[in-house]
């Protein structure tokens, strides 16, 4: 690979060094204080772009008030990771691209390529066509237009207030050097790691996975498949046990007036689409197989694909009925919504069953 990003190859090259020849001397200064000042900082760098860069600016997954975004792009300037504008210009590019040459950080070059080495070759043609709702954002422009004097100030300052209460090189290891490093590869494994090692919950045809030990160092990021198969959802992790803070931080948000317009995918909707997803996933490969074993697995997979269509429709039109009535009228629907959800969930089971006798028989892609 030839080197086209001198600057950013330089740049990541001496602060990579930096930390393993500091090593030896901000051993003996680490404290309990020099932790905590890097695990805040580090927090404040990774959520602002979790929180901001991507799912607000990137995927408009949700509106926010100034205040809020004037929170996200100053807190992103722990991460140093360009501004918001091109960051999001990139991830965009990358979404409507994925796995393809013009995709900038495709896993299909390989795992470090999609990791780091696509920041020294990637070179940014940009299109304000792509990004036309940030080109009319004054925050964003403002953050873009000034971003070096910005960053270098707010570390700095950030930098010297450890200084305060800790050894000088303390505040710079930790308070700079090594929470830039942390945020920057934590958001690159999500480019690598997370099209590579985890489960295709969602959408099996995507080389996207769910990766939970990911999540925890990503605020949430690491349900990747669930994200490419539902970018414009303000969630990654939609069960009540997946550790998604970004979620519950724009969550919360919107209960102080901060955040607005939260945008979900309906858990029917959602499941029917994986449905057909996984239904064209499995006929496909049928096409490689015998024709007396394809005529068989397609009429099952056809049968149980038609079921779960005709009982998520119906549980779809009485919810809707649900919300236009009161009374009597409503409990007796009530009931039959209660029934047809005792359906829907068995039709899914029964699906998710027979996904997994074909996986195990037919090899299809994980």
């Amino acid at each position: 690979m030839k080197i086209k990003n001198w600057e950013i190859f330089i740049f990541v090259l001496l602060y990579h060094i930096g930390l393993l020849a500091l090593l030896p001397f901000a051993i003996p200064v680490f404290s309990w204080s020099a932790f905590i000042f890097f695990f805040v900082t580090y927090v404040i760098g990774g959520m602002s772009i979790t929180v901001g860069y991507h799912r607000l600016y990137s995927h408009k997954a949700y509106t926010a008030k100034p205040v809020f975004e004037w929170l996200v792009l100053i807190g992103s300037l722990m991460a140093f990771e360009m501004s918001a504008l091109k960051w999001s210009f990139d991830h965009r590019l990358h979404h409507n691209h994925v796995d393809t040459e013009e995709d900038p950080y495709s896993i299909n070059k390989g795992f470090w390529y999609a990791h780091i080495l696509w920041l020294f070759d990637y070179v940014r043609e940009f299109d304000a066509k792509l990004v036309p709702d940030l080109m009319k954002n004054p925050r964003v422009m403002f953050q873009d237009k000034y971003y070096i004097p910005l960053v270098i100030a707010a570390n700095a300052l950030v930098v010297w207030f450890g200084c305060l209460f800790m050894e000088p090189l303390a505040a710079f290891y930790y308070g700079f050097l090594l929470r830039m490093a942390m945020v920057q590869h934590c958001t690159w494994f999500i480019n690598s790691l997370c099209h590579t090692i985890g489960a295709k919950t969602y959408a099996r045809e995507l080389s996207a996975v769910d990766n939970a030990a990911m999540a925890l160092f990503t605020f949430g990021e690491g349900y990747h498949n669930y994200h490419h198969a539902f970018a414009a959802d303000y969630r990654n992790g939609i069960r009540w046990y997946h550790f998604d803070p970004t979620k519950w931080t724009i969550w919360i948000a919107s209960k102080l007036g901060l955040t607005d317009k939260l945008r979900t995918v309906n858990s029917i909707i959602l499941l029917k689409s994986l449905v057909q997803k996984d239904r064209l996933l499995i006929i496909d490969r049928l096409s490689h197989e015998v024709e007396e074993i394809a005529t068989e697995w397609t009429h099952k997979v056809e049968t149980l694909a038609t079921q779960f269509d005709e009982v998520s429709s119906n549980l779809s039109k009485k919810l809707r009925e649900l919300k236009g009535v009161s009374g009597a009228q409503k409990m007796n629907i009530k009931k039959e919504v209660k029934a047809l959800r005792v359906n829907f969930n068995k039709s899914w089971q029964d699906w998710i069953q027979m996904t997994r006798i074909a996986d195990k028989q037919f090899e299809l892609e994980h």
